[in-house]
């Protein structure tokens, strides 16, 4: 199994590669987790920013925003941008890289089936090389470059911006809590996916691990107070569970109690052992319940994790069609990292039922890849998305020219933006496939997060069936 389905891999980005206009025919099983695996993380490579390397597989993509600075100067190249415009938000893309890490930690041998996971580490990778390079001291972290509305007068390909990039930081006169705590979490964690393979890298992510959740803890802030512009698009209305969170991630890559106790510190000074209705980037209470019960195994830590799973598998609204529904933005993103969450109490001892949340979560991801009766994973399946909202692959093959007139075609998009999770449709199920609805069309590296590692926890179950 775990041979055909490296076949079937390497077979699929040879294809892909050969024929950048080859679109991926829609196959019968909805839930071939392995191919929708590697579309995913292609997505990601298609949102890199920075000088790209020759094994580049997206072949309308190359170097862009190569003079990204800092106000000293500071090379500030690299990591991906966020959604469908040029703007690199830190607090997402640390979101989105923890998770992703936890995926590869939880269900590795997936990733293997699929032949994917050395994929898995370059995506990780490309996000904590920038935040490194972001972490120019001790106590200054940069956690934005570019700014939305200067981006917002540009419409073109990366490879061709000309608008100013302004970058912002945080530091200990500008804390931002939230956006160190959330980076720390995903160094610490990437420390754990490198620990084996690159000792060295995994141990240059956990010292700015640890720098970073000390700047963190000592410095009290929401990073949107520091980062004003940040407010409008991701907003924090809490640091609390970032740091929680990121010291049970240290405590992980470290096994140093101190962090340990500091995390069950901060879980009672903030109040975290409430029940969560949502788990993204803004509210990550949900995951740090679920590294307390696994790591704890107290019962206290345990009934917190179920009555999330609980409440959102029996309780949660949800649309006709059984889509769970918390928000008109990132839909799909929303019920996918629900899912992947669940997937984790599954595999965990005394969290509930494992049978009804991994047939929940099931649910939930073939809903996304066709159960509907639309797929909405661009370029796979049945009747994806074509119109994303997404400024490069709207635009045509050069050398024609790229501008507005893009936005308001109502065409599919030239280049296929495969494996990007679209925001998806509304709370009756209604889905508007246009460019300019980006409420529906939206994609972002944070929404592929947890619905990557959710397939990988699905797969991972195929693949210990068979074995």
């Amino acid at each position: 199994m775990h041979l055909t389905l490296a076949l079937a891999s390497a077979a699929l980005i040879a294809t892909i590669n050969a024929n950048p206009s080859y679109y991926v025919k829609p196959i019968e099983d909805e839930n071939d987790y392995a191919r929708v695996l590697e579309l995913s993380l292609l997505f990601y490579e298609a949102q890199r920013s920075g000088k790209l390397p020759q094994n580049n597989r997206i072949p309308w993509r190359g170097d862009s925003a190569l003079d990204d600075r800092g106000l000293n100067g500071e090379d500030l190249s690299g990591g991906y941008y966020d959604a469908g415009d040029f703007v690199k938000f830190g607090f997402t893309m640390a979101s989105a890289t923890t998770l992703l890490a936890w995926g590869a930690i939880s269900w590795p041998e997936a990733y293997i089936a699929a032949g994917q996971l050395d994929e898995l580490r370059k995506a990780i990778k490309w996000a904590t090389d920038y935040f490194i390079k972001c972490h120019v001291s001790e106590y200054v972290f940069y956690g934005q470059v570019g700014e939305f509305f200067l981006d917002h007068t540009f419409w073109g390909r990366p490879e061709e911006l000309n608008t100013t990039r302004p970058a912002y930081k945080i530091d200990p006169e500008h804390p931002g809590s939230d956006l160190a705590g959330e980076t720390a979490a995903a160094l610490a964690a990437t420390s754990i996916v490198f620990r084996n393979h690159d000792p060295e890298y995994s141990d240059k992510c956990l010292k700015h691990a640890k720098e970073l959740y000390k700047f963190a803890n000592r410095y009290r802030g929401l990073y949107n107070e520091a980062i004003p512009g940040a407010a409008l698009y991701y907003e924090s209305t809490d640091y609390g569970d970032e740091l929680a969170w990121a010291a049970l991630w240290l405590f992980k890559a470290t096994n140093n109690t101190m962090y340990f106790e500091e995390a069950e510190h901060h879980y009672q000074h903030f109040h975290l052992k409430e029940r969560p209705n949502e788990f993204f980037y803004n509210k990550k209470v949900a995951g740090v319940q679920m590294l307390l019960a696994q790591i704890t195994g107290q019962l206290e830590y345990q009934k917190a994790a179920r009555a999330f799973c609980d409440f959102s598998v029996r309780q949660q609204k949800r649309t006709p069609k059984g889509l769970l529904y918390i928000d008109k933005f990132g839909t799909l993103c929303h019920a996918a990292n629900v899912a992947f969450v669940c997937l984790q109490a599954a595999d965990s001892h005394g969290i509930g039922d494992p049978q009804e949340y991994r047939q929940f979560a099931e649910q939930q991801i073939h809903y996304m890849l066709g159960g509907s009766g639309r797929s909405y994973v661009i370029g796979w399946g049945r009747n994806p998305p074509k119109q994303p909202h997404h400024v490069a692959s709207s635009c045509p093959d050069r050398p024609a020219p790229c501008g507005w007139s893009e936005l308001d075609k109502n065409a599919p998009n030239p280049q296929i933006l495969y494996g990007a999770l679209v925001s998806g449709p509304d709370e009756a199920d209604k889905f508007h496939d246009r460019r300019e609805d980006y409420v529906y069309t939206e994609v972002t590296v944070e929404y592929n997060g947890g619905f990557t590692s959710a397939l990988a926890g699905l797969l991972q179950l195929r693949v210990k069936s068979i074995t």
